[in-house]
């Protein structure tokens, strides 16, 4: 559980939604530790709860597989790389911050990010959308938080009644 989570976190990039692809090919398709509904679940709860979604999501699926201490090394495993390289990082940074290279590197990053969590978007809602009910609730809740600028928290709160009438 160590190495798929130091995995998870060293090759991960663009925050949490960015590594939700890698998370969900280690836990469901390379250790079949989780099904892909228990997977939507969790996002669901890490969604939910304050902090990162990749802490909060390690967090929960460790425990989901080891318990307490399963869930204390896959919290720890995802942000030690992060904790490695940004210690590295700030040594450097004073020195590289306004090389052009370093704005060539981040503009070439920046697209693969936005790749990412388009295809966790996918990879979600393939999951996600049951069916014409959850697609409905998901485009309110969408329009709402989008165009309407709705607090996400309400959101949360008024997809889980839509849930509980519609279901």
């Amino acid at each position: 559980m160590f190495i798929s989570f130091f995995k998870i976190g060293a090759f991960s990039f663009g925050g949490g939604y960015a590594m939700l692809p890698m998370i969900e090919e280690e836990i469901i398709q390379v250790h079949g530790w989780l099904t892909a509904v228990e997977f939507i679940d969790i996002l669901a709860i890490a969604e939910m709860t304050p902090g990162p979604i990749a802490i909060n999501s390690a967090t929960f699926l460790g425990y989901k597989v080891g318990g307490v201490l399963g869930s204390m090394t896959a919290t720890f495993a995802v942000v030690l790389p992060s904790f490695i390289v940004m210690s590295l990082i700030v040594h450097f940074i004073s020195k590289f911050k306004d090389s052009p290279y370093t704005k060539w590197v981040f503009s070439g990053i920046r697209p693969v990010v936005l790749g990412l969590i388009a295809a966790a978007a996918v990879t979600v809602g393939k999951n996600a959308f049951i069916d014409i009910k959850a697609v409905v609730i998901s485009i309110i809740i969408f329009v709402l938080v989008t165009f309407k600028k709705f607090n996400p928290i309400l959101a949360i709160v008024l997809a889980g009644v839509l849930g509980v009438f519609l279901y």
